[in-house]
């Protein structure tokens, strides 16, 4: 199944609490079960602006309806054509 980056743009997103990313992740989570187990979500990193999700879903458009139904932004959704770390370079 493929790999998706999304990026989405949340003005002030790293000062979120943890009660907030909680919250966020509660409503994804939920949004998830719903869509059943076609579409699942990896990780996510928060910076100042930005949080960039990973998921595994059969095509973009299961990842934009996820957004779409959490409510989420999906700026830009980019399918992972590979993965490489330090490891790859031996």
């Amino acid at each position: 199944m493929p790999k998706f980056v999304i990026e989405r743009e949340i003005p002030g997103a790293g000062k979120l609490s943890a009660q907030e990313l909680q919250a966020i992740s509660q409503k994804s989570c939920g949004v998830l079960q719903n869509m059943g187990p076609k579409i699942q979500w990896l990780q996510s990193y928060v910076t100042d602006d930005k949080v960039y999700c990973v998921y595994i879903a059969p095509d973009e458009d299961t990842v934009r309806r996820h957004a779409q139904q959490g409510g989420f932004p999906a700026n830009k959704v980019a399918r992972i054509r590979s993965v490489i770390d330090p490891t790859t370079a031996e």
